[in-house]
């Protein structure tokens, strides 16, 4: 790991940074996202989770070509990512972890199986039982996939990450294959539960269980200590 310049949690955990950063265009999300990349190769900052709900887009990762999105009317962003094409749009969470991964953890194939256990984890909360396809890559329920997963790694240093579909449905892939998929094969949390919930919810189920399967701790919260009151000077009187 690098060398760290600032404050550790009483759990001795790395840090984990969070910024939560609200509906946002992928272009500026991704911009964003090599800016904090290079910090962290450089140890400049701590790992860092981004949370977002992007403005509609398509992304094509290096298993796809431009041809497969061709009928797609929203801008399409070719990414480093690894994986074939998706949406990514309101009604979705989608999470970029910034890791530097130690060694136990240096395998691209371990690191994707881990950020599918973060999804079946957070799925679990609301009793949907979130399930590995042999072979691919993301989480389904059922014969449905919920979530898809697109990583890329720079000198150990994870960029990109999952997108959850919360609330989007399948016509918002209708245009293209998602992932190599029939569109009809998406499904989304509130399909599959009449629990009640939200995006909110669904950023601190994120956060817990990143910390929990990464072994990452949110930063010490720093409590100002308050000045002692003052009182005014009063006059001395003559006994």
């Amino acid at each position: 790991m690098s060398e760290q310049r600032w404050l550790v949690p009483p759990s001795g955990l790395p840090i984990l940074e969070v910024q939560r950063l609200g509906r946002r265009p992928y272009g500026e999300v991704h911009e964003l996202q090599k800016r904090l990349l290079e910090q962290r190769i450089a140890g400049a900052i701590p790992d860092q989770l981004l949370l977002v709900e992007h403005e509609p887009v398509v992304t094509i990762g290096r298993g796809a070509e431009r041809a497969a999105v061709a009928a797609v009317a929203h801008q399409v962003f070719e990414i480093e990512r690894g994986g074939e094409a998706t949406w990514h749009g309101p009604g979705q969470l989608v999470a970029y972890p910034i890791l530097e991964l130690d060694e136990p953890r240096r395998d691209l194939h371990r690191y994707l199986r881990d950020l599918e256990e973060v999804v079946i984890r957070m799925l679990a909360e609301l009793d949907i039982e979130g399930r590995r396809e042999p072979g691919k890559t993301g989480v389904w329920v059922g014969e449905r996939k919920i979530a898809s997963i697109g990583v890329a790694v720079r000198s150990w240093v994870t960029w990109h990450g999952f997108a959850l579909n919360l609330t989007c449905s399948a016509k918002d892939f209708a245009d293209f294959q998602p992932c190599g998929l029939d569109p009809r094969a998406m499904t989304c949390v509130a399909e599959q539960t009449q629990q009640p919930f939200t995006f909110l919810l669904f950023e601190v189920l994120a956060v817990k269980h990143v910390c929990e399967v990464f072994g990452r701790d949110l930063p010490p919260v720093r409590v100002p200590i308050p000045e002692p009151p003052r009182f005014p000077d009063l006059p001395i009187l003559p006994g």
